[in-house]
């Protein structure tokens, strides 16, 4: 009896301490956390619980904020602004072009420069350095390449007889002409394509030489299937970045000409910046969250039909 009631304390002392270190461990994990913690609520959900509360309002810097419903809602989604669904479209244009060609060229290009040739370290670099020239530098050399009076690509067209294009200063090519400029930067998707495409193990290339394949056969069996996963990762980063389009058109065209690139967010920061409209640009953003939100989850939905990961059937 003696030696029970002697042991119980001890166990009971020992739990006692194992929770006052997982709280002191909970504790310091939430002081070192704490400025990347108020971080994200100071500077992220509370802009955005406060310009979900302000869509609903006729707020503006210039007069008194009065609340107003769903008005801004409505106003947009019955087309009483005809620049909100044009936006739309020119918008979905975009990145029903940009996506699959950046995609494509970037992939192409990782598998170029996966090849162990000679120089592949000064091909990569070439490669990847428009990625870090600065925007706006990179849209004024383009403005120069695609102008219509002296531009070096309408040059080279004159020269080998060929019509020539008035590119960004044009309604029905400014889509297509920004696109093109829009592939020139994906090197930062060719880098992930590339360390995707080192990953792959060399014994799978080397059975299916066995087995007589091809190159062609290498690609479509090996190589396609393996970098199904960072096809769509890539896709769906492309896409959201894509949807967000807007220094292209702020720089360049204004949203010209006639309104062909009025991009989203561009027609968003001319509603708030320009009219003065904050109420309603908090509404255009809002619409803005979910239509993202529900393509992206399109693309997960549809992602398990083709998008093959290492313990699949």
């Amino acid at each position: 009896m003696s030696t029970i009631t002697g042991t119980a304390p001890a166990v009971k002392h020992k739990k006692k301490s194992v929770m006052t270190s997982k709280k002191r461990n909970l504790i310091a994990g939430l002081l070192f956390t704490s400025p990347a913690i108020l971080g994200f609520l100071i500077f992220s959900i509370g802009p955005m619980i406060a310009s979900l509360v302000l869509s609903f309002t006729d707020y503006s810097v210039m007069k008194e904020t009065r609340f107003v419903g769903v008005a801004n809602y409505s106003r947009l989604i019955m087309g009483v602004d005809p620049f909100f669904y044009q936006a739309i479209k020119v918008t979905l244009y975009f990145v029903l072009l940009n996506v699959p060609a950046g995609i494509i060229a970037s992939f192409l290009l990782a598998v170029l420069l996966n090849q162990k040739v000679k120089g592949w370290q000064f091909f990569r670099i070439i490669f990847y350095m428009p990625t870090i020239v600065p925007m706006v530098a990179t849209t004024m050399i383009w403005m120069w390449l695609m102008s219509p009076d002296f531009g070096l690509f309408n040059t080279v067209l004159q020269s080998a007889g060929l019509p020539t294009s008035k590119w960004v200063f044009g309604q029905d090519s400014v889509i297509p002409s920004l696109v093109m400029m829009a592939v020139w930067t994906t090197g930062s998707i060719m880098v992930v394509f590339l360390a995707g495409l080192q990953g792959i193990p060399g014994e799978l290339y080397e059975a299916i030489e066995v087995d007589g394949g091809n190159v062609i056969a290498k690609f479509f069996h090996i190589t396609l299937p393996l970098m199904t996963p960072i096809i769509f990762f890539n896709a769906v980063m492309h896409m959201i970045a894509s949807i967000q389009a807007f220094l292209q058109a702020y720089i360049i065209t204004q949203g010209g000409p006639n309104n062909a690139s009025l991009f989203y967010v561009y027609y968003l920061f001319r509603e708030a910046f320009e009219f003065q409209n904050l109420g309603g640009a908090f509404a255009i953003s809002w619409l803005l969250f979910g239509f993202v939100a529900f393509c992206t989850i399109i693309a997960f939905k549809t992602s398990k039909k083709w998008v093959f990961y290492g313990g699949d059937n």
